[in-house]
């Protein structure tokens, strides 16, 4: 297992972010994993790091933090917090965020007053976030805690249960077995010839109807283009955001979606998780949202802002794929959506649009890009699923039969 663990770490620097010489690096991580953390640190300074940071977390304090803070305090970012931003923007580390949380970990806190502090904050923040926007790598990769392993292992014993979460992560990202960064190689020439397909018919749309009840149509941009495994920021940096990924994806066109879909897995959203729903959506907007746990949750999700209601991903991902087949429910968004196809609420990606970096932020988001504070997966996909791409003449084209590639 350790020398499994260790190519996982260099998998995760040397593919997912791919430092530059001299480049910063800051790594955003609970401090359960701190033993985790190390050794990562310590690949990014062979990577040739210049220096690296560590952002500890951890949800026990964000509770008590939401608990006994006023609105107001949660609501403020101090001036060292600005200054913290500005640097970021000016000089660009590459970014490493190691997900290990409960799923559940923030169940029963005021998440009502939770959003309207993150609105307040965001607000703030969102200057810098723009100016940062395809200029800098970042990396999402995953580390089992314990409360995360129990609760996708219920039977098992604590260590066992964070043994056979190990074992499934390392699998889900292709770590597993033989040199991890040539399986990622490989992996990475398969989407990108899958996108290559895609991109060719130029669809004006996607129908969705599955005998659950999805019934959906979204609309696409004519620039627009689905995008698969590593991305190139702006200077030509070659980066992996997700590690384990399946999907391949794009921006829809906002305003441009119709119907019901219908959730095939559980989301985990801030700490809690929303289960058995369906949103209907009408002119391009989320306009009703049931939930069998979790509805005021979802509904509070999609009321963040403007941009919340609408989409900003669609994405395509067969049954027959690794996270699908192990018949493991992660309850955490990186495995899940990898696991099934899926839209996401908020905000969509300026890079799934062709010369976006040649266009200014006011022409992507007039040609349909939404904006917005959230950007929120959910899984719609199961092996009832069909879908259709439709061009702007009315020619219809098999996308996935029985949620499968037809």
């Amino acid at each position: 297992m350790k020398n499994r663990i260790r190519k996982y770490i260099e998998l995760i620097v040397r593919k997912g972010l791919h430092l530059d010489p001299g480049q910063d690096a800051v790594i955003t991580a609970s401090v359960e994993i701190a033993d985790f953390v190390t050794p990562v640190v310590e690949e990014c300074y062979r990577q040739g790091a210049r220096k690296v940071w560590v952002e500890w977390t951890s949800q026990p304090l964000d509770r008590i933090a939401n608990e006994r803070q006023s609105l107001s305090t949660l609501s403020r970012l101090e001036a060292w917090q600005i200054r913290k931003l500005a640097w970021r923007r000016d000089r660009l580390p590459a970014m490493l965020y190691l997900l290990s949380d409960d799923p559940e970990g923030l169940q029963g806190i005021d998440q009502a007053k939770r959003a309207a502090a993150r609105r307040a904050v965001f607000r703030r923040t969102k200057p810098f976030r723009d100016a940062m926007e395809d200029r800098y790598q970042w990396c999402i990769a995953a580390v089992p805690g314990r409360d995360w392993a129990r609760k996708v292992f219920p039977d098992l014993s604590p260590a066992r249960a964070k043994a056979a979460l190990w074992d499934a992560i390392l699998a889900a990202s292709r770590a597993a077995e033989g040199d991890p960064v040539a399986n990622w190689d490989a992996h990475n020439r398969n989407l990108k010839a899958r996108c290559t397909t895609l991109n060719a018919h130029r669809f004006d749309r996607l129908v969705y109807r599955s005998p659950n009840g999805t019934d959906f149509t979204i609309g696409l941009m004519p620039e627009g283009r689905f995008l698969g495994g590593s991305e190139t920021d702006l200077s030509g940096r070659e980066f992996e955001p997700n590690i384990p990924s399946e999907e391949v994806f794009t921006t829809p066109k906002k305003g441009r979606a119709e119907g019901i879909v219908v959730a095939t897995r559980p989301l985990s959203y801030q700490g809690e998780l929303i289960e058995d729903f369906s949103i209907r959506f009408h002119e391009g907007r989320a306009v009703e949202a049931t939930a069998r746990r979790g509805q005021d949750l979802l509904r509070e999700m999609i009321r963040m802002d403007e941009g919340a209601a609408c989409l900003g991903e669609c994405s395509l991902i067969p049954c027959d794929s690794p996270i699908h087949n192990t018949g493991i429910l992660f309850y955490e968004t990186l495995f899940d959506e990898n696991a099934a196809c899926h839209l996401a609420l908020g905000r969509g990606f300026f890079s799934c649009v062709e010369g976006f970096e040649h266009r200014s932020r006011e022409e992507m988001l007039a040609l349909g890009v939404n904006d917005s504070m959230i950007h929120v997966d959910f899984m719609i996909g199961c092996e009832t699923l069909d879908i259709d791409g439709v061009t702007a003449d009315g020619h219809v084209v098999p996308v996935f039969r029985n949620g499968e590639w037809a």
